[in-house]
């Protein structure tokens, strides 16, 4: 018998890191991970934003940025700004950044959502990837034809029962994008 609780770990992680990646894409309320995928340059290397500053909530439309280092103030904000793909516009009193998050229009929106659709295609290659590996594993296993026909059946209901958890946090986060 074939065993696939390998797969099953490799398909649970891709999964879990698509849904990290649906966390940091824009929903028109604030949200600290909304800036998880920001470096910045500080003591000579690029680093995370949360190893640099404390982001907090202000109000639904209003994220706080308290850097450790108030010397990192400005590299802090350039970081956040040169960030197109959020089109935020922070502005700091020398001691906090604060980042207001504008209403979203309905073409931003709809572009939000068209670069979310993205991940998900990138998410769902990682399965199929993780599909064929398995694939190749059950060939080189040399197992008797129905053993190998019930591991590959196997994997391939994995595989859809994997990409339609894709699909529904997905289908969740457009509506979540698309709500006014």
């Amino acid at each position: 018998m074939f065993d696939t609780n390998e797969e099953k770990l490799a398909m649970d992680k891709a999964v879990e890191r698509f849904k990290d990646e649906m966390k940091k894409v824009r929903t028109g309320r604030a949200h600290p991970d909304m800036l998880g995928g920001i470096k910045v340059e500080a003591y000579g290397q690029f680093m995370p934003l949360n190893q640099v500053a404390n982001v907090t909530v202000s109000d639904a439309t209003m994220l706080l940025v308290t850097p450790f280092d108030p010397g990192n103030i400005n590299n802090i904000e350039s970081a956040i700004r040169a960030d197109s793909t959020l089109g935020l516009n922070p502005a700091d009193d020398g001691r906090v950044i604060r980042v207001p998050i504008p209403p979203l229009t309905e073409e931003r929106r709809r572009e939000i959502v068209k670069t979310a659709s993205e991940k998900v295609e990138t998410a769902k290659v990682a399965i199929r990837n993780i599909r064929e590996d398995a694939r190749k594993d059950i060939k080189e296993a040399k197992l008797p034809e129905d053993a190998r026909k019930r591991a590959e059946k196997e994997i391939d209901d994995m595989t859809r029962e994997y990409t339609d958890k894709i699909d529904a946090e997905f289908k969740a986060k457009e509506a979540e994008i698309m709500k006014i």
